[in-house]
């Protein structure tokens, strides 16, 4: 497969009309949900910049309420080359064209530069490995980035080499699956076991009024869904349940949705400092080999184990797996090691 998409050289003018079910939506969560091929820190910095108008009017406040009907300009400047310096740091690739790489990102590595992480990114690596072969949709910070993984959650990502793949590929990352063939699954290990085999959590997140650094479960949040099945439930040193390994699949892609969603329920993942410090005193009903694991792991066990979509190109649905790291792979062994390990 091959595919070539110029890049513009003048800026783009997207014009978009407000419906009556988005009448008093704040502007950047209108533009987010309109146009999924932007980040939405994208956005908010294209209205902050005075490139975007409603009705004839430049707005500069992102969170100004919109009317039914109105229209909206969104003028985009050419992408500029990545201002993030190219480095040599391996990459798991597990996939890769013309259009796009598939690749499994190990747990502590950062997806793009952000404040107190400029270097040393997967954005550096993929500069140096794909040149300038890379999306610029995603801003100057971004370049390639459909969709991101937190720092410490490891598994399956897609990158987009061109313009026109990122488009597509974001587009399918909204729907999650609703027109179409996509999967996004992760394996999570979380402290207890659901009385139910199998569920769905369907709370709205929003940003933590007491910590802006958290998310939280909040009334007026943005839609989220996750769908839950157990795949194992190991006890602990009293013989009852202490921890699961459940499949966590999303319907829609909130920041830190599976581990506040399970957070929720009362059952945060295992070595999740932000959402499970209530249950570090769990780690005392663990037996000594698994206690161990989760002393080491240092990090949410988490893993994005599944991807599946439409090629952006072919159309054709291609998707993808990867194990557990070996650091998740240790903890589930350490905690199969009873006789009450359910599989």
């Amino acid at each position: 497969m091959s595919e070539t998409t110029p890049r513009p050289t003048e800026t783009e003018r997207i014009e978009l009309t407000i419906a009556d079910t988005d009448a008093g939506s704040r502007l950047d969560r209108l533009l987010a949900d309109r146009l999924p091929a932007f980040s939405r820190s994208r956005l908010k910095a294209l209205i902050l910049a005075e490139a975007v108008t409603v009705d004839g009017r430049l707005v500069v406040d992102p969170s100004v309420r919109v009317n039914s009907g109105g229209r909206v300009v969104v003028a985009v400047p050419p992408p500029t080359d990545p201002v993030p310096a190219p480095e040599t740091i391996p990459l798991d690739i597990v996939f890769e064209d013309a259009a796009l790489i598939v690749l499994n990102k190990p747990a502590g590595l950062v997806v793009h530069p952000a404040a107190g992480n400029a270097t040393g990114t997967l954005v550096n690596a993929l500069i140096a490995h794909c040149g300038a072969s890379l999306s610029g949709i995603g801003g100057v910070a971004r370049p390639g980035i459909v969709h991101r993984l937190d720092k410490d959650t490891s598994g399956l990502l897609v990158v987009a080499k061109t313009d026109r793949a990122h488009r597509r590929l974001a587009a399918q990352f909204a729907d999650h699956g609703r027109s179409g063939g996509f999967t996004r699954a992760y394996l999570a290990f979380v402290w207890g076991c659901p009385a139910l085999p199998s569920g769905s959590v369907d709370a709205p997140l929003d940003r933590d009024p007491r910590n802006r650094e958290k998310i939280a479960v909040r009334p007026n949040g943005r839609w989220a869904v996750t769908h839950w099945r157990l795949i194992e439930s190991y006890a602990g040193t009293d013989g009852r349940p202490v921890a699961s390994l459940l499949e966590c699949r999303l319907e829609t892609g909130r920041t830190h949705q599976i581990r506040v969603h399970m957070a929720h329920i009362g059952h945060p993942l295992l070595g999740d400092a932000t959402y499970g410090a209530g249950f570090r005193t769990k780690a005392g009903l663990l037996p000594p080999e698994a206690r161990t694991c989760l002393e080491s792991l240092r990090r949410q066990a988490l893993h994005a184990t599944c991807l599946g979509f439409a090629h952006p190109s072919s159309g054709e649905f291609i998707e993808f797996t990867a194990e557990l790291p070996q650091d998740l792979a240790g903890l589930r062994r350490a905690l199969a090691k009873t006789d009450e390990s359910v599989i």
